[in-house]
């Protein structure tokens, strides 16, 4: 779909820029101890000592990231330090700060969707050239046939309990 497009990883390296830039200035405020983000780190439970460990995972994890051949592996760990970032402000039921760590997630993935061509097929995206896509159809009524044939014994046990009830 994007291969051959010149200016697809271009545009993805810019936009990987905006993940790095969040991650190393979130690594900045940990390693010189930001007053405010020493206090918020406080405010959402976790002591100042953990910083410089985690400063160190986020540096490590954008450096996997940054590098071609140990990308995905980089976008992976980002993820989930990130997503352990929006647990702890849910944890203290905050849905407003997720969304940096979200946003940032995100957009670490799409830079590295378009920086790399071979995630494209694992995503289920290919060139299709002049075949149209109502060709697919046949294969997805397969797939839906396959996975109701495999759902409808469990359905039929819950509606024989839900009768004995």
């Amino acid at each position: 779909m994007l291969n051959g497009k010149r200016w697809v990883p271009w545009a993805g390296w810019a936009i990987s820029l905006w993940p790095a830039f969040v991650i190393i200035s979130s690594a900045t405020w940990k390693l010189t101890r930001n007053a405010w983000y020493v206090g918020e780190f406080a405010r959402i439970g976790w002591p100042d000592s953990a910083l410089p460990l985690l400063a160190f995972l986020q540096l490590a994890s954008l450096a996997l990231f940054l590098i071609p051949r140990t990308a995905v592996l980089g976008a992976i760990l980002l993820t989930g330090y990130l997503g352990g970032a929006i647990a702890t402000y849910v944890r203290i039921g905050e849905f407003y700060p997720p969304l940096v760590p979200l946003s940032t997630s995100m957009t670490a993935w799409l830079g590295l969707f378009l920086r790399e061509p071979r995630l494209q097929p694992a995503l289920g995206i290919r060139d299709v050239g002049d075949r149209p896509a109502i060709d697919d159809l046949p294969f997805l009524h397969e797939q839906l046939r396959d996975a109701t044939a495999l759902v409808e014994p469990l359905r039929h046990e819950h509606d024989r309990r839900v009768r004995r009830r």
